[in-house]
């Protein structure tokens, strides 16, 4: 399973699979507890493939982070938990990633990075490398 199908439901914690559409949404599992929630079209939604982090360059695509991350860490979990002060998980994020812009990444959006990956670890989706979809839609 690819992050294609992965999801982020603003206000409810953790990550989801999708599992279906429905005509007023969609139903998603959570990868945590494996419960299913029924989520409506107008519930703010975020596909992890589709996230970008902000570099000083360029817009860096969520899966190349948590590439990065997964070198790091030698494909375990990491070495800081997402509960951590500020300070902290920016320095742990400078290492997996130098040239992060600093101004508009936040340390929310850090602890969310370090909870995701480490729940995708825990459920044995960690193979972060670009598919052939995104290879072929990025040509175009």
């Amino acid at each position: 399973m690819g992050l294609e199908k992965i999801l982020s439901v603003a206000g409810k914690p953790g990550l989801y699979e999708l599992i279906t559409q429905t005509r007023s949404g969609f139903v998603a599992a959570s990868l945590i507890d494996g419960k299913k929630i029924s989520v409506g079209l107008k519930s703010n939604v975020s596909v992890l493939s589709e996230i970008a982090v902000y570099t000083l360059d360029e817009e860096l695509p969520l899966r190349a982070v948590f590439l990065k991350m997964q070198v790091k860490e030698k494909s375990g979990k990491t070495s800081i938990s997402h509960k951590e002060d500020k300070i902290k998980l920016e320095e742990y994020f400078f290492e997996v990633l130098p040239n992060y812009d600093e101004d508009r990444v936040y340390a929310s959006d850090i602890k969310k990075i370090i909870s995701w990956y480490n729940i995708l670890v825990d459920k044995g989706i960690a193979d972060f490398s670009e598919n052939e979809e995104d290879l072929s839609s990025e040509e175009e």
